[in-house]
């Protein structure tokens, strides 16, 4: 992916003019919802934008790595936060948010926190190049612990072939879960058609994916 050209989209567009805007982000909650946990989930977002899911998750008491390949996406999400006066960011962003401006398809860097759960709305499916793909997989997997949760919310095989002026990798639930390997689980998948700003619709796939848990007797995940 190319950092300019997301940043150009970012600077020179409306959040509501964005292709994949979301002012109602219930078909995601819907997912997360399925998530056994009464504890503050620590969420990785590999495309964060300036999504109003993020306000929702901050809401909710979740403690969240947000990255992007926009440095001016992150800013515009910084300062909307700022602005709202998010309680989290009253007792300091360190609290409960990590930033963190980097290319997915690029190794992560060290030292970031294991996740309970990587959530991923419309990122995936920009990656084209195998070697991109593979590298984000091997991302996900360095970070989710065992026992946590994936969710990825993509274009479908059925779905349009580009968005935001670039060409896509659409997905099925079944290409999913071989890149995913055989520790994660399909907890749950769902076809949802999207309409998008200008009153397109998007068909996205979602799957709520489950690591398995590590077996501390075997050294290993259980079959």
């Amino acid at each position: 992916m190319h950092a300019e050209h997301w940043n150009d989209i970012f600077r020179t567009t409306t959040d509501a003019e964005l292709g994949w805007y979301e002012d109602n982000v219930s078909q995601t909650l819907k997912f997360l919802d399925r998530i056994p946990t009464t504890l503050p989930l620590e969420i990785f977002l590999p495309g964060a934008g300036t999504s109003l899911l993020v306000d929702e998750l901050l809401r909710r008491g979740h403690n969240l790595v947000l990255n992007d390949i926009s440095q001016a996406a992150l800013d515009k999400l910084e300062e909307r936060l700022a602005s709202r006066k998010s309680t989290c960011l009253e007792a300091g962003a360190e609290a409960c948010i990590q930033w963190l401006h980097h290319d997915i398809s690029r190794p992560l860097p060290a030292g970031l926190p294991p996740v309970t759960l990587w959530l991923d709305r419309a990122v995936l499916h920009f990656l084209l190049l195998e070697s991109d793909i593979k590298a984000y997989f091997d991302n996900l997997r360095a970070v989710v612990e065992p026992g946590g949760y994936v969710l990825l919310a993509e274009f479908s095989t059925d779905g349009a072939k580009k968005c935001a002026g670039l060409e896509l990798h659409r997905y099925s639930t079944g290409e999913m879960a071989d890149r995913l390997g055989a520790d994660f689980d399909l907890i749950a998948s769902e076809h949802y058609t999207y309409t998008n700003p200008k009153g397109d619709p998007r068909p996205y796939i979602y799957a709520l994916f489950r690591r398995r848990p590590h077996d501390p007797y075997s050294g290993s995940y259980p079959a």
